[in-house]
Parts: C-alpha cells; structure tokens; sequence
C-alpha cells in the first residue's frame, strides 16, 4: 500500500500514464496481495464445504446469516474507521504524534461501533440469546476487529509479509475452531461461535506483529484526539451507507427467506450466494489493498485519478467477463465439489447471480471514487438508491419467481446501478472538459 501511494505521488502533474502501465501497476499491486486472499478464500471454502455436508439443512444458510451479523458489527470498523486509517496512518512515521493520535482515535472508534452494535443486539435479540451469548459475541467480535485495525496499520506501514501472516492466521483459526467443533458433532450455534472464537485468538500474535513493527511505540490509554476523531467520522459516515443499506438489508431479506421458505430451498439460493462470495472476497481485496489507496493518492491530480479509473475498469470489464463465464461453464463440477452433490439444483440460479456480480464489481469501482474524494453524501445516496431499487425488485419478483426473483432482483439491482453510474461519469467528465 504504501509503495502505491509513493508510486503515484511520483507521477508528473498533468501527463496521464499510458493505459498499458495502469494495467501493468494494477496487476503487480493485486499479485503482492494474492497469498492473503488466497488464505481466506480457501478458509472460506473448507468451512462452507464442512457446513454444507455436516450442518444438514439449512445449515448454509444459518452460517451465511450469522457471518452477516458479524459482517454487520464490524461494517463501521472496517469500511468506515479502517479506511480512514488507511487514507491518514499511510504517509506516517511508526510512533510519531500524529501517528499515535489516528491510532489512538481508530482503537476508540472500532471499540466504540462494537459496543453500540453491542446493545442493538442484545434489545433486539436478548431473549432469544440470552445475556452471556450477547456479552461473548460482543467481545469475540470486539477482538475481530481490533485485529483487522493493526492489520490495517500494518498494511499502512509497508509491513505487507506481517500483513499475510496475519491473514492466514485469521482463515486457520475460525476455519479450524469451526471444523473442530463440527467434527466433535457439536450443535451448530456452539460451531458458530467456535468460527468466532478462533478469529478472536488472532489478536494475541497480530499485537506482537505490530508491537515488533514499532507501530505500538509511544501508545498509551487515554481520551482520543478530538480533531483525529473528527477527521475518521466522516469515513465512519460514509460507511453508515452500506451497513444500512447494505449489510441490514441483506441480513433482513435472510431472516425473510429463512422464515417463508424451507431449509433445503434457502440452502440452493444460498449455495448460489456463497459461491459468489468466494470471488467477491478476491475482487474486494484487491480494489481495497491495491486500488483505493493508488485512487486516494491521486485524489489532488484529478485527471490522473480519471485515467487511473478509467483504465481499471476497462481491465476489470474484460477479466471479470472471462473469469465469471469460466465459473458459469464449471457451474456443474464446481457446485457439488464446494459444497454438496444435493446443491447441484442450485445451477438454474446461477446466471442472474453471475451477471450480477459482473456490474456489482465495476459498480464498486465507481463508488470508491467518492470515497477517494471524501464525498460522504453522494456516497450514502447512491447505497439507499441501491436498497430502494433492490427492495422493490424483490417485491416485484418474489411472488411471481419464487427465491429465483432474489437473485434477479440482484441482477436488475447492479445493472440499472452501473448504467446510472456510468452515465453520471460520462456527465462530470464533459462538465470539467
């Protein structure tokens, strides 16, 4: 990350990079990333594999929601203060004032969603918990995602190797916790909570890692820096978007589905789901570790950030296009292989879900601009755009397809998105012309 920045700090002012060295940097920046991705991609399909053939029916599903709630609960630390840290940590020295100051402020603020997420949780769901349940996922999750702000810091810091350690780390111990209780046949919320817990533990050697990184140095308990507070608030708003609109609806339209549907059926569509969440964690990764901080840093040379933009997503266009038809084309060897032989049904689904993602991706790469440029606003109105059209189309289509309309619904969704998208580019650009 930091050689990113260093990159394109040193490009001249005015002169745009031809499009083969964009490629050229994008790629060798996504390949430096690829070890971690690959740790949790493989975790990932270990634990849905286990779940699919030992959770029995239903079992996908419960593990996509309860990894949704811990997706909610870290939502604001991780696309909101992480960010932040990323955007202001990055040209810092180890140790120094201001460093301390963004660290300090980027503890207190993931310390402080958690714990709110906290009493949401227990006045919504309390009863059914019960009281120590909410209190240890509260703490499991609190670990998670002090774990992901070192991480972060060290990514910052150039510590790249510390940085996949850690990531492997993270996928071995949810992934091996998860399996060793699935494999004492242990009921499935204790399975649950054992993928949280192993996480958890990766904080003990991540502070190591970054103790010995000097990124800890000079670091004490006290109040945080009120302008270092203020200046991660406006990336914790504009995370306040997608978790909103993002993540809560997700995790609403399950409970739904959960509740109208059988197990067997919420798994097919959730066979379908997971499968795209393998993908999606590569194409996250590399557009948060490689593209977001080379767009931050070019942020002051507009025109540079335009061609940097334009180039990505003529490369991603066209890969993710080869990528996501070769899925498809595999669709019946891989389904049974990832997940169970009776999730093979799930092949009718995967169309819409895959022509989806296709603009879902290059619809990210748009929004990250905003947020490169700080524009908390538009940011937030164009993910309650998102929710609107995505609740109407599942209005629209759920009584007339069934759980097929979900995944056209999430089609229709990101299509009409990057068309609206791409027009409000085109505008701009003729506007500064």
């Amino acid at each position: 990350m930091s050689r990113s920045v260093s990159d394109s700090s040193a490009a001249p002012v005015g002169a745009d990079p031809p499009a083969g060295g964009v490629w050229r940097s994008f790629v060798r920046g996504s390949a430096g990333t690829g070890v971690a991705v690959l740790a949790r991609a493989v975790g990932a399909l270990v634990l849905n594999k286990l779940v699919a053939v030992y959770g029995g029916a239903g079992g996908l599903t419960q593990l996509a929601q309860f990894q949704n709630l811990m997706g909610l609960f870290g939502a604001l630390p991780a696309d909101g203060v992480q960010v932040g840290a990323t955007t202001r940590l990055a040209p810092l020295r180890p140790g120094a004032g201001r460093y301390r100051a963004w660290l300090g402020a980027a503890g207190a603020l993931t310390l402080g969603a958690v714990g709110l997420g906290g009493v949401v949780l227990g006045l919504a769901n309390g009863r059914t918990w019960g009281p120590l349940a909410v209190a240890a996922f509260v703490v499991g999750m609190a670990a998670v995602a002090s774990q992901a702000l070192l991480g972060t810091a060290l990514l910052a810091a150039g510590r790249r190797r510390a940085y996949v350690g850690q990531a492997v780390a993270l996928s071995l111990g949810g992934t091996g916790a998860a399996a060793g209780a699935l494999l004492l046949h242990q009921p499935l919320p204790l399975v649950l909570g054992s993928y949280l817990g192993g996480q958890a533990l990766v904080l003990v050697p991540t502070l190591g890692q970054a103790r010995r990184a000097g990124l800890l140095r000079g670091l004490r308990l006290r109040w945080p820096s009120p302008v270092a507070v203020r200046g991660l608030l406006r990336f914790v708003l504009m995370a306040s978007g997608p978790l909103l609109f993002g993540r809560a609806v997700d995790y609403a339209v399950r409970a739904y589905l959960m509740g109208h549907y059988a197990p067997a059926a919420t798994d097919l569509w959730q066979a379908v789901s997971r499968l795209s969440d393998h993908y999606s964690l590569v194409v996250g990764a590399v557009l948060s570790t490689v593209f977001y901080p080379r767009l931050a840093a070019l942020a002051a040379v507009p025109a540079q950030a335009r061609h940097y933009l334009r180039g990505v997503l003529g490369l991603l266009a066209g890969g993710l296009g080869l990528g996501l038809g070769l899925v498809f084309a595999l669709r019946d060897w891989l389904l049974p292989l990832l997940f169970a032989p009776r999730l093979l049904a799930a092949r009718t689904l995967l169309a819409p879900q895959l022509l989806g993602d296709w603009a879902k991706f290059l619809v990210w790469v748009y929004l990250y601009q905003l947020l490169a440029r700080a524009r908390p606003l538009p940011y937030i109105a164009a993910q309650a755009a998102s929710a609107v059209l995505y609740t109407g189309l599942l209005v629209g289509l759920l009584p007339r397809l069934g759980l097929a309309g979900v995944v056209w619904a999430h089609a229709g969704r990101y299509g009409l998105l990057l068309v609206a998208c791409s027009f409000s580019q085109l505008l701009l650009t003729k506007k500064r012309r």
